[in-house]
């Protein structure tokens, strides 16, 4: 039986607030239905499509012990397929996130790289028709 798509990750943080505000107001997801697990998370999703799901750790509501250190360990980075660059660069622009960029050779797509509260990394990918400002 082949695989189909991927349904989601998951985030495991110590901060849900600054975890929140990223994938809501920096990436444009919206904060969603969750089950009602016995750990605090959050579930963000395009569309009716919960694609990233966010547990937290530690303490009394947490999932299970904090990880070690940040980032992504072995995965180098998430990807996201995305419209709008100009309004994406002026939002990072605003809120202050410094984004690395990258134009694909031969394929002219437009890249942004720009790491979540946790240090994951997270590339946001634009058609090649979309103008870099």
């Amino acid at each position: 039986m082949p695989l189909n798509h991927i349904e989601h990750y998951l985030v495991l943080t110590k901060d849900l607030e600054a975890t929140r505000d990223f994938y809501v107001n920096v990436l444009g997801m919206t904060d969603g239905e969750r089950p009602p697990f016995d750990f605090a998370g959050n579930w963000f999703y395009l569309g009716d499509m919960a694609c990233v799901h966010v547990a937290q750790v530690g303490g009394d509501k947490g999932m299970r012990e904090a990880p070690e250190g940040t980032g992504t360990g072995s995965v180098d980075h998430i990807a996201f397929n995305a419209s709008g660059l100009a309004e994406m660069l002026s939002r990072l622009d605003r809120l202050g996130i410094e984004a690395r960029r990258r134009t694909v050779p031969d394929v002219g797509l437009k890249q942004l790289f720009i790491r979540d509260p946790n240090g994951i990394m997270i590339e946001i990918n634009y058609g090649a028709s979309e103008a870099d400002s």
